[in-house]
């Protein structure tokens, strides 16, 4: 006969609900898989953005979902290209199987609004760090910006910011920088497809950029002021577009304050 069942300890399923069948138990939900563009908010990181999607994708899960044996299941979610935390716009975060192809989507090209201040020059190369005055007797006039800024289009050679994180013996550079440390980094070829200007009214340069993996826009701006003889840093900038996808179709981050789940997500691009 079978044992008798204690009425004081009875077996129990999820959320104490009766027992599963073996079958059952081993039916762990499927984490989503799928694309979500992102509006990133000023001062988040990317890696912020992905743990606020993260936790929305995990609260999506049902309940037996969540964990996994007795443990918080891991669930894969990734973004495809940093942006710096002064930055806003376009964060591609991927979920799930999709962070198999993060690599693929980095490798995209990327558009970006930009706004440089010509008259002082940063140790980041943004709004990061204090200002250093250049004395410009004379403002560039508007053709030798334009001038200034068509030797930056192609395949060029750009130093990145000493405050960035570009690997240099062993440690990210800003690390080294906010540590003191002298830091002197090798230029790398980037391409850029396009700069055109959308507004100038001296001291301040707007500017709409389209350049391909591993451009910096701090970069920019201070070699702009470097061949014009004034300063040169990024007081805004915006991505606007990784590939095909816009902002104008990105999700604000309050939107994760709810669940995601797989009909929330974009499908990948073939």
């Amino acid at each position: 006969m079978p044992a008798e069942l204690d009425p004081t300890n009875p077996p129990s399923g999820p959320l104490g609900g009766p027992p599963m069948e073996p079958a059952a138990q081993q039916a762990v939900p499927a984490v989503p898989c799928g694309l979500l563009v992102v509006d990133k908010p000023l001062k988040w990181t990317s890696m912020d953005v992905v743990a606020k999607v993260r936790s929305a994708v995990r609260h999506g899960l049902p309940p037996e979902g969540r964990y996994v044996a007795g443990r918080r299941r891991k669930i894969k979610v990734g973004h495809a290209g940093t942006l710096d935390p002064l930055a806003t716009g376009v964060v591609i975060v991927c979920v799930g199987k999709a962070t198999k192809i993060v690599e693929k989507l980095m490798g995209t090209a990327k558009a970006y609004e930009a706004t440089i201040d010509l008259s002082a020059f940063t140790a980041s190369d943004d709004a990061e760090h204090d200002r250093q005055e250049v004395a410009v007797a004379v403002p560039p006039t508007r053709q030798q910006i334009d001038a200034a800024l068509r030797q930056q289009v192609g395949l060029v050679a750009q130093v990145p910011p000493i405050f960035s994180a570009v690997h240099v013996e062993g440690q990210r550079a800003y690390k080294a920088a906010r540590a003191g440390q002298a830091v002197e980094l090798k230029a790398k070829t980037v391409r850029i497809d396009a700069i055109d200007v959308l507004r100038y009214t001296w001291p301040e340069l707007e500017v709409r950029i389209r350049c391909g993996r591993g451009t910096y826009i701090r970069s920019i701006a201070r070699d702009l002021g470097q061949a014009l003889g004034t300063g040169g840093y990024l007081t805004q900038l915006r991505r606007t577009a990784v590939g095909s996808y816009t902002v104008e179709q990105a999700l604000e981050i309050d939107r994760f304050e709810q669940p995601v789940r797989q009909e929330d997500l974009l499908p990948l691009p073939e």
